[in-house]
């Protein structure tokens, strides 16, 4: 199992931008896929954006494909995740995941074996 420390949340007015990193920490980083999630208050946690081992592939779900970029630096054991053009609907608790399966890209919660404490991003009107 690995350790995730998120870090970067805050508030943001409309159109601005704030990015996210988590460290991680407890096995091999590089062998890992990662992923963000998020989860609104009343609403269940959803998937925003995936990145593969070796960060030649990433994915987004609609809602912010276009606005959000995910990244990593095998380095320094760290994910990031750059929002820009943000929008008060994206006003959520995010959180940073490492799948069970090293290699599996984490879309669902149900491929998630870990996840980091979570960083609030509040996006106002």
């Amino acid at each position: 199992q690995v350790q995730l420390v998120e870090s970067g949340g805050g508030l943001v007015q409309a159109g601005g931008s704030l990015r996210l990193s988590c460290a991680i920490s407890g096995r091999t980083f590089s062998s890992y896929a990662m992923g963000w999630f998020r989860q609104a208050p009343g609403k269940e946690r959803e998937f925003v954006c995936a990145i593969s081992w070796s960060g030649g592939s990433t994915y987004y779900s609609d809602s912010v494909k276009g606005r959000f970029t995910i990244s990593r630096d095998n380095a320094k054991n760290t994910v990031y995740l750059q929002m820009n053009s943000l929008k008060p609907e994206d006003t959520a608790v995010y959180f940073c995941a490492a799948p069970r399966v090293q290699k599996v890209i984490p879309v669902f919660p149900t491929t998630v074996g870990s996840w980091g404490q979570g960083t609030q991003v509040t996006v106002s009107s």
